[in-house]
């Protein structure tokens, strides 16, 4: 019987238990024999296995994190460990990985193909969104749903008080989360690093908003689009007003990930294990126009993000 383990590598993000139950229950569907890999890629060089079967993955659809625990492996850059990681595949008896990750991860999983000889499926699991080759990663919708509960609260607090308000959000150097997460909550300015941005002209909106009756407002800085006290302190110098900063950090890598990513976690496991038995490798999983795709992860990796300039326009005309 074929066999195939799975990892979760990087930083965690809603709906990678929600995958690993998919890969897990379809794997063995398929009569495929399944291990789980504790700690990403930590966990194949030092032997971390476990045998997984259905009631391995029970009550795990609705959990925030990931059940097998993720680890940073710098080491792993460096083929010795590469190939210690293959090694211990081989004396199980396995020839084919799942990784749920990043593109870090993704570039993991590419090594231990090119360098190891390992058959290689992988899953985009990042709330950052920032694989090019795919229209949206695994933890993203939820993600931007922590960031609207937050927006939500916010809100209510700032219209008690006549306050201006900046929420700083995580992506790394991708602007997704704040985009969505402005649009979808109303919320007056946005800042991305992909879009330059002129704090004079935002100075002089939040004055004139001040004279048409409106005392309050909300600022979505990404993450890698500027530094939040020099910011507020630009407003505060320019309006005279005081911003009220809020920063919500791992808050949004965790919770129960939403409806659309429990759904395209078990649309991305089913692809997955298909490839597996097609014997396809160095491939990654993705949703493209509400379809799910496979890509070859080197030209997956190429790819340039693609910021949505005609949403952020969206955005701002629907802030006026």
């Amino acid at each position: 019987m074929a066999k195939v383990a799975i990892l979760t590598s990087g930083g965690d993000a809603p709906g990678m238990n929600a995958c690993l139950r998919a890969c897990v229950r379809y794997a063995i569907y398929k009569d495929l024999d399944v291990y789980g890999v504790e700690r990403g890629y930590k966990g194949l060089i030092d032997n971390k296995l476990t045998y997984m079967n259905s009631r391995s993955v029970s009550d795990i659809v609705h959990r925030g994190g990931t059940i097998l625990r993720s680890a940073r492996c710098p080491e792993f850059t460096d083929t010795e460990f590469q190939h210690q990681a293959a090694d211990t595949l081989k004396a199980y008896g396995i020839e084919n990985l799942i990784v749920i990750g990043g593109d870090g991860s993704f570039r993991g999983a590419k090594d231990l193909c090119d360098n190891c000889g390992v058959n290689v499926i992988g899953i985009p699991g990042t709330i950052d969104n920032d694989l090019a080759y795919t229209d949206y990663t695994l933890g993203f919708d939820s993600a931007v749903n922590t960031v609207l509960w937050a927006i939500n609260a916010l809100r209510d607090t700032m219209n008690s008080h006549d306050r201006v308000s900046l929420l700083e959000v995580m992506g790394r150097n991708c602007g997704d989360i704040a985009l969505y997460s402005a649009v979808a909550g109303g919320v007056e300015y946005v800042l991305t690093p992909e879009v330059p941005y002129d704090l004079d002209e935002i100075c002089a909106s939040i004055k004139f908003s001040q004279k048409r009756g409106k005392t309050s407002n909300m600022i979505i800085l990404a993450e890698g689009a500027g530094n939040k006290e020099e910011i507020c302190a630009k407003i505060k110098e320019k309006t005279g007003i005081s911003v009220k900063t809020t920063t919500l950090g791992h808050i949004q890598r965790g919770g129960s990930p939403s409806m659309a990513d429990r759904v395209l976690a078990a649309k991305f496991a089913v692809r997955a294990v298909d490839l597996i038995l097609q014997k396809q490798t160095n491939r990654v999983v993705g949703i493209k126009n509400n379809k799910i795709i496979d890509r070859d992860i080197s030209e997956a990796l190429a790819e340039k993000h693609s910021f949505d300039e005609d949403l952020y326009r969206v955005a701002n005309v629907l802030s006026l």
